[in-house]
């Protein structure tokens, strides 16, 4: 593997799997290992499974349908990437949900 590539990892979540393979293949590298499992309430629950303490991290997600599920997702994911001393942590969103109400269209509507 090249120094250009020995700190850097890319991650992806359930919203984008093909487009991260595909840019990991393009990159020559091999995606980051983590699970995305459930708790017995529902909650999401991710597990980074390699260590990535000092690397510069991507993580591959898009908030599309469902919206909520996948933000909470990348939500969880930053955390977890926070939590085991990332050095950056930078996020691959194709599509941005929430984006639609860029201004506020009536009175007492939320931006």
């Amino acid at each position: 593997m090249s120094e250009c590539h020995h700190k850097l990892k890319l991650f992806a979540l359930n919203s984008n799997m093909k487009l991260a393979e595909e840019i990991a293949e393009v990159m020559g590298i091999e995606l980051g290992k983590c699970s995305v499992s459930r708790f017995s309430d529902g909650e999401i629950q991710i597990n980074i499974e390699e260590s990535i303490r000092g690397d510069d991290v991507f993580v591959v997600q898009s908030t599309s349908v469902p919206v909520n599920e996948h933000l909470m997702e990348l939500l969880i994911m930053i955390d977890a990437l926070k939590r085991a001393s990332a050095k950056t942590i930078n996020i691959v969103m194709p599509y941005y949900g929430y984006a639609r109400q860029d201004r506020k269209a009536r009175s007492r509507e939320p931006i």
